[in-house]
């Protein structure tokens, strides 16, 4: 499971990058979608990677943005009753534990938002025009993403 946060604007980008950005549902920056480790999706990333940060996202810190940011439709929050009530799963951290795993979908918790959106990161990025190997903010980032995403909770 991939977490995919766009970092910068798409202002006087090229129409190929901001469909690929629209069909990723990212619309707005410091917003975050979860997606599955497929070819498909992996193509996407790496075509909106001077775009966006992704890397593998750990269960721990998805418990606590869905806890945080996790939003049904109507803006309710997500709650571990919800989560109870409409699968499987005894709570928000077992059903993080599943998507983490592959055993479940995030679409298969009915009403929820597929997009979380952030709170820009705690003492800023350190540059959105660089990589994340060089310094900046941007591209693969592997498990460090979940830094990332608890300075953004």
């Amino acid at each position: 499971m991939y977490a995919v946060v766009q970092v910068r604007g798409v202002v006087k980008t090229n129409r190929e990058i901001k469909d690929t950005l629209k069909m990723l549902r990212l619309h707005h920056v410091n917003h975050c979608v979860l997606v599955p480790d497929t070819p498909a999706y992996l193509g996407m990333i790496r075509k909106v990677k001077d775009f966006v940060a992704y890397g593998e996202v750990d269960q721990e810190i998805l418990a606590t943005l869905l806890r945080t940011r996790g939003r049904l439709t109507g803006d309710e929050r997500l709650t571990d009753d919800y989560v109870r009530a409409h699968t499987p799963y005894a709570g928000i951290d077992e059903f993080a534990t599943a998507l983490c795993s592959g055993e479940t979908a995030f679409r298969d918790l009915a009403e929820i938002k597929p997009v979380l959106r952030l709170h820009p990161p705690r003492k800023g990025y350190k540059t959105i025009k660089r990589t994340f190997q060089q310094g900046g903010a941007l591209g693969y980032y592997g498990p460090e993403i979940n830094d990332l995403l608890y300075k953004m909770r």
